[in-house]
């Protein structure tokens, strides 16, 4: 696992390619975001999660208006837009307790530095660390990672896991295995 300190993410402003793929749901490693896409539910749910949070933390869209046009553009089963619904608002509801929670583990990158879309991982990941006892810590550590190689820079992946790591320890969800 890498050190948060040891590596600088990249830059994915939302012009950039890793922007525009979180925003649109495209690139990375095949699957589509929305409908039946490749790894089940809850992993739909997270990418059209990270896609609306991107959104809201870009633009400042709110949140009802960027939930329905998600939804419209890629109609998620009930389920998923239920799941999808619960992570959004709930990462929003619960920022303040989130970003001191990266700010301490990765003290040398401020949180306003750190790419959206990095940024918008951790805090839907670690609401779920906080939140989600049902899901195990390394679930939501490796699919965090995963989201992060496939819609931010290449460096995302490593600084995620790092950061998600310390967090884990701190919050005491650290499972067997993470």
């Amino acid at each position: 696992m890498a050190q948060a300190g040891e590596q600088s993410p990249e830059d994915a402003t939302p012009g950039s390619r890793a922007g525009d793929r979180a925003r649109r749901g495209s690139g990375g490693r095949g699957g589509s975001a929305g409908g039946r896409a490749v790894g089940g539910k809850r992993h739909q749910a997270r990418i059209l999660a990270l896609q609306v949070l991107y959104e809201v933390d870009v633009t400042g869209h709110e949140v009802e208006d960027v939930i329905a046009h998600t939804f419209a553009d890629q109609p998620p089963t009930a389920p998923v837009r239920a799941h999808v619904e619960r992570l959004v608002r709930g990462t929003l509801a619960a920022h303040e307790a989130v970003d001191p929670l990266i700010a301490e583990a990765a003290p040398a990158f401020p949180l306003a530095q750190v790419p959206s879309v990095d940024r918008n991982v951790l805090r839907l990941a670690i609401f779920e660390l906080l939140n989600e006892p049902g899901v195990p810590a390394k679930a939501a550590i490796n699919e965090a990672v995963e989201l992060a190689k496939r819609f931010g820079g290449a460096n995302s992946g490593r600084f995620v896991n790092g950061v998600l790591g310390t967090v884990a320890e701190r919050v005491g969800r650290v499972d067997e295995g993470t």
